[in-house]
Formats: C-alpha cells, structure tokens, sequence
C-alpha cells in the first residue's frame, strides 16, 4: 500500500489558504469559511476568485449555517441554489450532506442533491460523524451514489478514531473513498496511508499575527510548509 499515491485535500478558509495550499502541491481544495464553526459556505466573491485564479480542484463545502447538519426547507433550498453556483462557476465538486433530526441520513433530501450536483463528485461531509449507526449510514450512502466521505471515525481526530476508520474502509470495499479528516499532520500522515488508505483531509492551520482585535480571534490559515511536510511524509 505504501508505494501508491496518497492524495491530500487541504480545507481552505480563505483565498490565500487556498492559494498556499495549490502553490505547496496540495492535490484538491475543500473550500469553506469560518472554521472555527465546523465551517459553512464560502461566498460568492471568495468562490469567484478562487475559481478564476487557481487551477487545483475545488470541492466548496455547502452548509448554510453552524450547528446541527438538520435543515429546514427554506435552508434545503439555499443549499441548492449554492449547489447550482458552484456548477456555474465550474467547481469540481460538492461537499455536503443532510441529516434527520435522529441523526440519520436524510436519504431523500442528500438524493436531491446528489442529483443536483452531477457531473461534479460529491463529499458527504462531517456530519457522518455523529450517524447513529456508521456501518448502516455507509451503505445507505453509498446506495446513494455518494463518492467520498469525509470522516474521523466518529472521535476527536482521525488518529484517535484509526480503528473505525480501517473498519469502514474495509467495509467500503473501493465502492466509496473514505476521506480520513481531522488531526492530520505531518508526524501522523504516514499511519494513513500505512492503513491502506488512499486519500487524506487537512487544514494544516497556523495563526496568523496580528494585533489582537475586541470583534475576533486570531485569523487561521492553511500553512505552505506544513503542507508541503504532510506531502514528504506520505
């Protein structure tokens, strides 16, 4: 398994996150806003740009809000219009994902916009991190013709959540990528792809340096040279 290509996706907050993460070699952009919430759906602008400047592809996350992964209409109806946006725009693909208020997959609505999204490749995102049943979620999912999912094995990191990770990946049986996401760096890339796993997610942050400001916290940023070690370690 080792001497096969491990593909890294980097989570990009911004239009420099994502630039650093293309000029590092990073192989695709999950792209997003407000990280320190999960993240949500970028805008517009940060989507434009991105899009007209880099050439890497871009799975933007579309997620309306912080909070549950439950929406109401009107909210399943925003992320359908981003959905559309992004296929205007030429994005690559979608990652995104409903569930019930019971924390199943909401296997109607993720149709929806499964169908939507097509041609692009579709992520089902975290929010299959907190599935009741992550064994029945998986194949609920794949029957939906999902083509990753973006987990950490239902733990705090990706690390931590190894076992299930290997678990679902040998269940996947190549019908589904498992996308393993959270904690990953440069000192435990490695055990990934050790694993047998063929694609993994970082958002390889820093702190910016600024002076620090009453309305926000210190700005994150995917960070050049910790990507370009998580790349020499796998």
């Amino acid at each position: 398994m080792t001497d096969k290509i491990m593909l890294l996706e980097i989570c990009a907050n911004s239009y420099q996150s994502a630039k650093n993460a293309q000029d590092a070699g990073a192989h695709r952009i999950e792209l997003c806003q407000e990280l320190s919430v999960g993240g949500v759906t970028p805008s517009y602008g940060l989507l434009k740009q991105v899009m007209n400047t880099l050439s890497i592809p871009v799975y933007p996350l579309i997620r309306p809000r912080s909070g549950n992964f439950v929406c109401s209409e009107e909210e399943f109806e925003i992320i359908k219009h981003d959905i559309q946006l992004c296929k205007d725009l030429g994005c690559a693909g979608i990652v995104s994902g409903i569930l019930n208020k019971d924390n199943t997959i909401d296997i109607e609505r993720t149709k929806e916009l499964i169908e939507l999204s097509k041609p692009l490749q579709f992520t089902f995102h975290r929010a299959f991190d907190i599935a009741e049943n992550p064994f029945e979620a998986l194949e609920q999912i794949i029957d939906l013709g999902v083509d990753r999912v973006l987990t950490s094995g239902q733990a705090t990191s990706a690390e931590q959540g190894i076992e299930l990770l290997k678990q679902l990946n040998k269940q996947a049986k190549g019908r589904i990528t498992i996308l393993a996401g959270s904690g990953i760096n440069s000192s435990n890339a490695k055990l990934f792809k050790e694993a047998g796993f063929s694609e993994i997610h970082a958002s390889a942050s820093s702190k910016m340096e600024i002076k620090k400001s009453l309305f926000s916290e210190p700005q994150t940023y995917s960070d050049p040279i910790k990507i370009k070690a998580i790349l020499d370690a796998i």
